[in-house]
């Protein structure tokens, strides 16, 4: 939000600088991100002044230039080449002399001394445009016989110069959202030193003129239409605007229009209550009625675009159509424009819930639609209203047509707070005196109602829609009174905390260092997705997505069910930027609503599951003189997956591995410990990539994260000292069928022999049509030790040929 320095001195009496007052504003809670300094004609016109052409002759060496002498209230005249046909001896002028930088059509030039055509020139004669004052070049500005010599032109102008202070608004300060709201702030916080207050001008000049343009308001919808307020003005003139309204509306970033509609913008920033000016004459039936229109009814805006309304969009109607979209934007065919000559103007306060709803529907945000949905001041719209009939008056003409009509069929009731002075010394960390905290809150409008010795009650204004309980009352008070005059205690006072183990944060770290060593980046992508992702890939259950209520934009309606998507976002983002080669993961949290069952506490209706996800594509490795590049597959992921859990201490001896069926997968795996799926991992669909603009491979490899960590709870660590026994190896060739796997064989062998088996390898596979019809030979290493003694050749082919009979009577192997 933009701030003017020159507009908020209007309504604050104050002598500080703007660098001072950005201080106080931040103290005080309307943070300033930014100062700018602004001049109502671009390059300021410094180094330009009055002067007055003494002589002008023909330029020798060419027939469309001049050669001046001009007088600027210098002791030397000075000469200066001019091209401009309209110029004449004994004029006033405007000269720009060496050394000034003018903005030309928004591009600086420095005016210098030099020679055109021969002839030393030493400045130049201005025309409108070359100083910002217009469009016009066909010649130079001739000014009033009777100028002075030697005035700036900045003064002679009157050129205003402002600082604009950019402001970072939270949500809840929408009271701060205006210059009269930034200077009643300042007022309270000036008002514990001296005696200030901020005022908004006054309206009692404002009176009804005659009720000749009558135009009564029905609301229909009670619910969003808090109040509504209105007047018509008959005979204006729309035109352009004067010049300090339009330097008022050009300091904070908007661009002028014309009178009516430059001065329902200059109230709004002035008050923070939105106005709208409706041409009467275009108004149906002569009444204004608010309520919702059919669903898909067409409304064609101010933008020229036709929108599709829905039947919970609130409409300000006349008899027969659609005029505005309440609190959002208007219509095209009720705007005021040139040729209008009698206005209804609204002044309204609308339900925050149902504007915030209508502006995401459309995806309008306007300045009005920025208030309205955070909670407008239903006391103002009548001040607000005159405030702008009055201005109408002054600068387009016309009189006051009708009386006030002031529809407000429910007031709102003003929050009723009880504070307790403990509670104000407790929270804050200091004893303010009772005196000053009376002060504070009168100078907030805040209107003490009762208080004895402990505490006391008080009614808040309309406009703080976010104070209604002590701890905001005692907020306010305190960042009047300044959180900086709150002292450093001497000692600190500590809890001491015990944390489960694993501790979470921990356990992250450290898996984050090892794959940031391994060459892994961590990303981190957007928790909201579009739910059609989900609903397009039966993956996924539909019926688990956690839709959001009011979503930003129909691309991130829903909180994400997978962080693949985000991945892959990534990996075309940077494949499309010739970064081919990735090795990323993420940390992140995954929402699912749980659609079985309803509990009577919401947030008991929602699971978040932490999952960590690796991606890999391209080379694992840069190409070098002695690296070829390898490029990533299948047992690179499955590599990162198994590096990550034996980490966290999982033996992968003790995974069970089982085929995935994600249709997202061309083949994958999961692995499994006591039947509860950890991980799985396998290479991405070529036609899933291809929806993701992805043309090269990628393999990727997901971690329940969460199941780990309560898997490590129960993991303890243990040690055992270097076995004192040789180890011995024998191989076996087992001819098995084709869909036999070696999880089969691994697992069978350690059922098998329990007490000297230590390890299960396989060093080959063998596939060939003499071996026979559908079957394969798996070349299988078996690690036998003792730890209590040598194993001897007996004991050794004992088991061998315990391990032999397992094979061929379970999974009828033929040992070759």
């Amino acid at each position: 939000m933009k701030i003017s320095y020159n507009w908020l001195l209007q309504y604050l009496d104050t002598d500080k600088k703007p660098e001072e007052l950005s201080t106080i504003l931040t103290n005080i809670g309307l943070e300033v991100e930014g100062m700018d300094d602004w001049v109502s004609v671009k390059g300021g016109m410094k180094g330009v002044l009055t002067g007055e052409v003494k002589t002008c002759e023909r330029h020798p060496n060419a027939d469309r230039l001049f050669v001046t002498t001009v007088d600027t209230g210098d002791k030397e005249l000075h000469k200066i080449v001019c091209g401009a046909p309209n110029v004449e001896a004994g004029q006033k002028v405007v000269v720009a002399t060496p050394g000034a930088v003018l903005d030309f059509r928004g591009a600086e030039f420095l005016i210098k001394k030099t020679k055109i055509r021969g002839e030393v020139s030493e400045g130049m004669i201005c025309a409108e445009d070359e100083l910002g004052l217009g469009e016009s070049h066909e010649g130079i500005i001739v000014l009033p016989e009777d100028t002075p010599l030697g005035i700036p032109a900045n003064r002679y102008f009157d050129v205003e110069y402002d600082t604009v202070f950019e402001i970072g608004l939270t949500p809840n300060r929408i009271d701060g959202g205006s210059h009269f709201g930034a200077a009643r702030d300042l007022a309270a916080y000036f008002n514990l030193f001296r005696f200030n207050r901020a005022k908004l001008p006054s309206v009692k000049e404002f009176k009804e003129e005659s009720d000749s343009l009558h135009i009564p308001v029905i609301i229909e919808n009670e619910q969003d239409c808090i109040r509504y307020s209105g007047l018509t003005i008959s005979g204006v003139e729309v035109k352009e605007s004067p010049q300090w309204l339009k330097n008022r509306l050009k300091a904070i970033g908007l661009a002028p229009l014309n009178n009516v509609v430059d001065i329902t913008n200059y109230v709004l920033h002035e008050s923070g209550q939105p106005l709208h000016a409706f041409d009467a004459d275009k108004i149906a039936g002569g009444k204004v009625i608010v309520k919702n229109l059919p669903d898909k009814t067409k409304f064609v805006t101010l933008d020229e675009e036709e929108r599709e309304l829905s039947d919970k969009d609130l409409m300000i109607c006349d008899a027969e159509k659609g005029m505005c979209i309440a609190g959002v934007f208007g219509g095209l065919g009720s705007g005021v424009i040139g040729k209008t000559k009698n206005i209804f103007l609204e002044s309204a306060c609308f339900n925050p819930v149902s504007i915030r709803k209508t502006s995401r529907r459309h995806d309008l945000q306007t300045d009005a639609s920025f208030r309205f949905e955070r909670g407008s001041d239903p006391e103002i719209t009548l001040w607000a209203l005159k405030r702008a009939a009055l201005l109408i008056k002054e600068l387009a003409g016309g009189t006051i047509s009708s009386r006030v009509v002031d529809v407000y069929p429910s007031k709102v009731k003003k929050a009723i707070v009880e504070v307790s002075y403990d509670n104000i010394t407790r929270l804050t960390g200091k004893s303010i005196k009772k005196e000053e905290i009376m002060k504070i809150l009168d100078s907030l409008d805040i209107d003490v109602t009762a208080y004895d010795n402990d505490s006391f009650s008080c009614e808040v204004p309309a406009y703080r829609v976010d104070v209604t309980r002590e701890a905001d009352i005692i907020e306010e008070v305190l960042r009047i009174y300044g959180y900086n005059n709150i002292e450093v205690p001497q000692h600190v006072n500590s809890t001491l905390s015990f944390f489960d183990k694993p501790e979470k944060e921990r356990v992250i770290n450290t898996i984050s260092d090892m794959l940031s060593g391994a060459g892994f980046s961590e990303i981190m992508s957007n928790s909201l997705n579009p739910s059609s992702w989900y609903e397009e890939n039966h993956d996924f259950e539909n019926d688990k997505t956690v839709m959001l209520a009011n979503p930003l934009s129909n691309d991130l309606d829903c909180m994400r069910q997978s962080l693949l998507f985000g991945g892959l976002s990534a990996i075309s983002r940077n494949i499309n930027r010739q970064n081919p080669d990735l090795a990323f993961y993420e940390f992140g949290t995954c929402y699912f609503l749980n659609s079985d069952k309803k509990e009577a506490d919401p947030v008991n209706n929602y699971t978040e599951k932490l999952s960590l996800d690796l991606f890999l594509s391209g080379s694992r490795r840069p190409e070098s003189w002695d690296n070829p590049g390898e490029t990533s597959d299948f047992y690179s992921i499955k590599w990162a997956v198994e590096m990550v859990l034996e980490k966290l201490g999982f033996n992968k001896d003790s995974f069970t591995t089982s085929e995935m069926h994600y249709k997202y997968y061309d083949e994958s795996l999961e692995l499994s410990v006591n039947n509860k799926q950890i991980a799985h991992f396998g290479k991405i669909n070529a036609g899933f990539l291809e929806k993701n603009d992805i043309k090269q491979d990628v393999f990727y490899g997901h971690i329940e994260f969460d199941t780990v960590l309560k898997s490590l709870k129960k993991h303890k660590i243990t040690y055992s000292e270097l076995p004192k026994y040789p180890s011995v190896r024998r191989d076996l060739a087992l001819l098995v069928d084709k869909d036999t796997r070696f999880e089969q064989i691994r697992q069978l062998a350690f059922r098998s022999e329990k007490n000297l088996l230590r390890q299960v390898g396989l060093f080959d596979v063998y596939e060939s049509e003499s071996l026979g019809k559908n079957k394969k030979s798996y070349a299988v290493s078996f690690i036998l030790r003792d730890d209590k003694k040598t194993l001897t050749e007996k004991i050794i082919d004992k088991v061998m040929n315990k391990l032999q009979k397992a094979y061929r009577d379970e999974l009828g192997a033929q040992i070759r």
